[in-house]
């Protein structure tokens, strides 16, 4: 097995997207860390995934208790089979297989000070109150970071500690601003003005440094700089006159933050009322040595007054003036329950910290967190939740019933619902539905993705083994799930959605559907996906990711606006002309104008065509002569390079080039680096002269007859031997070192030419938890906007905002039918629908279905007959086909909008 360590390489091919959101240092750290994560249940085995998936150093599972029924409603490495084993031990080897760089080892016995040491941070979930705060001390005093998390029902808890000396190396994760210089001045104050154009985003309190000023020179690569107030930054009087130019750069600095016990709470800003409800379930726990009993009024009852008696004995801050009885017997009634969405959400931030805890990067929690989602209860007036409906049956279900009873079970049972990709997003769908029971009876899930596995899947899509890496994710994915929950219905597809599979994802297997969910990583498909939920008037629930940050967005049908409706504020941008001819940025390639690309062409196939390896080495030589120097010299602000076979960069761009040209026509490379150097002495470069009297191939056929053929290269930026990435890298940085740009390095290079989007697994999982809270909400058939949440995150701040859905925008519209107005309201999911098949199967004529807007008409304008007559008289009926959209087949449908009216928006 590979191992991590102090002098381990990051392997860059599984941990790359990853490596985007921490960056090398911070994950070298964390592959120094042994964690412990103590309780193997459902929230356990998350935060476990998660850390493991991460990559640090080891992972020790503890958990002296065995598998119950009540596990398997969110315990994903459970199965029946292992019921009575102990959870530790059975899910240990099912952990292990996730990175084979992270040694996974179970432990069953008893928590003593001795075994602790061992550790770097110690993660508790499932724990007793005298537990957490006699582990809390001893760790709190030997310098070992603590994490307690906790989820009830639909309540979740999450406490750390990670002592009173804790180094922040990067609070946020965001790269360091930056921005170009018009002015300094030369007094005490020293005022950096940047230029007009640009918002430079600096506040006070940051530090920065200077590059480039021309004049004032003293600042150039001086020591990071504190902005005492915006603009001033230190005393520039004694320096230089200031000439021009210059870029200020941000410099992120060590940020030192300390920790309490776990026993000061007086000391934090935090939701009281559920603080001391937690406390009063420790309570009522060591008390009856069990939990309330899902929806028993009389233990609810009684952890009111055990709340009562907590808050009582609390002073300072702590203590509440008046505690809300409400959420405290709500919590009492789910207090048994165990819900995988919960886990999910609770499990991801826990995991997040413990990657905080090992590598000082982001922003800790400070220190308590507390969630609820009693919003997916039954809505006021709903039927009432009972003890007997709510009571355990020995089902793998029985975490969930305790919480929403039988009956929700029954409709998840029958549940369809099109999960659109199964990448990381889609893998975390995929084990919530099998925890949940979705589509466990009558019902389906049906996912789709085209996509095959590949390496740097395994880091985050946690379905997948590296034994599946060329299979199809879709399918793959599917078998991984039936293996969690046996009598979950899923079928995988290998379809692209969009408009050539409209055939395939038709009427009427949309109008099978329940709901829609997206796990997509472009926004032309989530827009297309969300015109089809719109038309056919079904809920979609959509969600993404980015490093740290994560977003949900649900969709319902006459209730919320849809997820076209809004758009991000474009991204900045700077004029093409400023890109193209001064870049300040390793960002760019040489481009090419038509003109150059039809003279490539040409040469391609005639002048330039390569018939060996050296013709290929003389190519590569000749083009970099062209690109660095021939076609520098006449410009003012770039100089020339000259070509060198010491320089490494030199050589890597011919290596690539030449290897890549080979590939092109059918030709064997070479990686022998000195045999290249070798033929590069004996190779004359010709001076640049323009040639004429070009012929060119005037059509496809007469370039197929010709006698060169060529092989086209798809890029792919994974592979590190195709010579793909080797040639980016070295040409944009030798385009660089024309300009006097400091290079990127390959990491950042593939970033860019890639458009690799990062991320990581906590904030997937995190992000998911909420999506399947909101499908709870709209399986049961919640109808009031406010029981809805949209929500965003970025767990490196930590950040969290939920907010209702935005309504449908209603707009009055003044309609026109020909000389007729009259007035309504409508919204993008109203529209006409007229069925095209009648009760006895036959097809409506186009006499009735005139006569069937009659209807409609009387009800809109009145005058109906008057209205009719005209329409059939002035408009034939290919026109007034055309016009309506009219299908013979099927079912018809126009918005409002789109169909006999002309707007006027009120």
């Amino acid at each position: 097995m590979a191992k991590n360590g102090n002098d381990a390489e990051i392997d860059e091919g599984l941990y790359s997207r990853q490596l985007y959101v921490l960056g090398h240092d911070a994950m070298k750290r964390m592959q120094s860390s042994n964690v412990l994560i103590s309780g193997l249940r459902g929230l356990g085995v998350e935060i476990a995934k998660n850390v493991i998936l991460g990559g640090v150093k080891s992972v020790t599972l503890h958990d002296q208790g065995v598998a119950e029924w009540k596990d398997l409603s969110s315990q994903f490495y459970l199965r029946e089979e292992d019921l009575g084993k102990n959870r530790a031990e059975v899910s240990q080897p099912r952990l292990a297989e996730l990175n084979s760089y992270v040694p996974v080892t179970a432990f069953t016995g008893t928590l003593t000070n001795e075994y602790l040491t061992k550790f770097q941070v110690v993660v508790l979930t499932n724990s007793s109150l005298d537990e957490q705060i006699c582990i809390g001390d001893f760790c709190h005093s030997n310098g070992i970071k603590l994490i307690v998390a906790d989820t009830r029902g639909l309540f979740g808890q999450l406490f750390c500690d990670f002592g009173e000396e804790m180094t922040v190396f990067d609070t946020n994760g965001e790269q360091p601003l930056s921005a170009m210089i018009s002015m300094i001045t030369k007094d005490s104050a020293g005022v950096v003005t940047c230029l007009d154009e640009t918002r430079h985003g600096f506040e006070s309190g940051d530090s920065v440094t200077f590059t480039e000023v021309q004049g004032m020179t003293e600042l150039n690569g001086c020591e990071p700089i504190e902005i005492k107030t915006l603009g001033d930054i230190c005393d520039t009087s004694s320096f230089s006159d200031y000439v021009r130019g210059g870029i200020v750069t941000q410099v992120k600095m060590p940020k030192k933050i300390a920790f309490f016990l776990l026993t000061d709470f007086a000391k934090f800003d935090r939701p009281g009322q559920l603080h001391m409800g937690f406390q009063a379930l420790h309570a009522f726990e060591k008390k009856h040595s069990r939990l309330p009993k899902p929806w028993s009024q009389s233990d609810a009852d009684e952890l009111v007054a055990l709340a009562e008696e907590a808050n009582a004995a609390q002073t300072g801050s702590a203590k509440q003036e008046q505690l809300d009885q409400t959420i405290i017997k709500k919590l009492s009634c789910m207090a048994a329950g165990d819900l995988a969405p919960i886990n999910a959400f609770i499990g991801g931030l826990a995991a997040q910290e413990v990657m905080k805890a090992c590598t000082g990067k982001f922003m800790p929690i400070m220190q308590w967190l507390y969630f609820d989602a009693v919003e997916c209860l039954p809505e006021a007036g709903d039927a009432v939740l009972t003890e007997e409906e709510c009571a355990p049956r020995n089902c793998r279900y029985d975490g969930q019933i305790a919480v929403f009873g039988s009956k929700l079970q029954e409709l998840l049972a029958k549940q369809r619902y099109f999960l659109v990709g199964a990448g990381a997003i889609g893998c975390e769908l995929l084990k919530n539905f099998a925890m949940m029971g979705l589509a466990s009876g009558e019902g389906e899930v049906i996912v789709t993705d085209m996509d095959t596995i590949e390496k740097s899947n395994l880091n985050r899509q946690f379905l997948f083994r590296p034994w599946d890496v060329t299979k199809m994710k879709s399918e793959t994915a599917a078998a991984a799930v039936k293996l969690m929950n046996p009598s979950v219905r899923i079928t995988g597809h290998q379809n692209r959605v969009g408009s050539d599979t409209e055939k395939v994802y038709d009427d009427e297997f949309f109008e099978s559907l329940d709901g829609v969910t997206n796990a997509l990583d472009n926004v032309d498909a989530r827009m297309y996906m969300d015109r089809r939920c719109v038309y056919y008037r079904k809920p979609l629930l959509e969600s993404g990711t980015l490093g740290t940050k994560g977003n949900v967005q649900v969709v319902i049908p006459f209730l919320t606006e849809s997820y076209s409706s809004s758009q991000d504020p474009p991204e900045k941008s700077i004029p093409i002309c400023t890109l193209k001819n001064f870049p300040n940025r390793t960002l760019k390639l040489p481009g090419a104008q038509p003109l150059e690309v039809v003279e490539a062409v040409y040469k391609s196939l005639v002048t330039d065509y390569p018939h060996s390896w050296e013709d290929c080495v003389a190519w590569a030589r000749n083009h970099w002569q062209c690109q660095y120097n021939n076609n520098i010299r006449p410009k003012r602000c770039p100089h020339p390079l000259e070509f060198s076979t010491n320089n490494d960069l030199h050589m890597d761009y011919i290596m690539a080039a030449a290897n890549l040209l080979a590939q092109s026509y059918g030709l064997p490379g070479s990686t022998e680096r000195s045999a290249l150097t070798k033929l590069l002495q004996d190779i004359k470069v010709p001076e640049f002269i323009p040639k004429s009297g070009v012929k060119i191939h005037v059509s496809d056929q007469e370039l197929q007859t010709s006698q060169f053929k060529l092989c086209p290269i798809d890029f792919e930026k994974d592979d590190d031997t195709n010579f793909h990435m080797d040639f980016i890298v070295a040409a944009s940085n030798l385009r660089a070192e024309n300009y006097d740009i400091p290079p990127a390095d390959r990491h950042k290079s593939k970033l860019i030419a890639g458009k690799i989007i990062p991320a990581i697994a906590t904030t997937t999982a995190a992000v998911v938890g909420l999506v399947c809270l909101e499908m709870l909400k709209i399986i049961q058939g919640h109808t009031k906007l406010e029981s809805y949440k949209n929500g965003f995150m970025n767990l490196a701040l930590p950040f969290f905002a939920f907010s209702e859905p935005i309504a449908a925008p209603k707009h009055k519209v003044t309609k026109s039918i020909f000389h007729y107005s009259s007035r309504i309201d409508w919204t993008l999911w109203d529209r006409f629908e007229v069925k095209g098949i009648q009760s006895n199967g036959e097809e409506m004529t186009l006499r009735q279905f005139l006569d069937y807007f009659k209807v409609i008409l009387d009800v809109f304008a009145g005058n109906s007959s008057m209205l009719l007559h005209h329409y059939v008289t002035s408009v034939n009926i290919k026109k007034l086909s055309r016009l309506l959209g009219y299908r013979m087949r099927g079912s018809c449908r126009w918005p409002i909008v789109y169909s006999l009216f002309s707007q006027q928006p009120e």
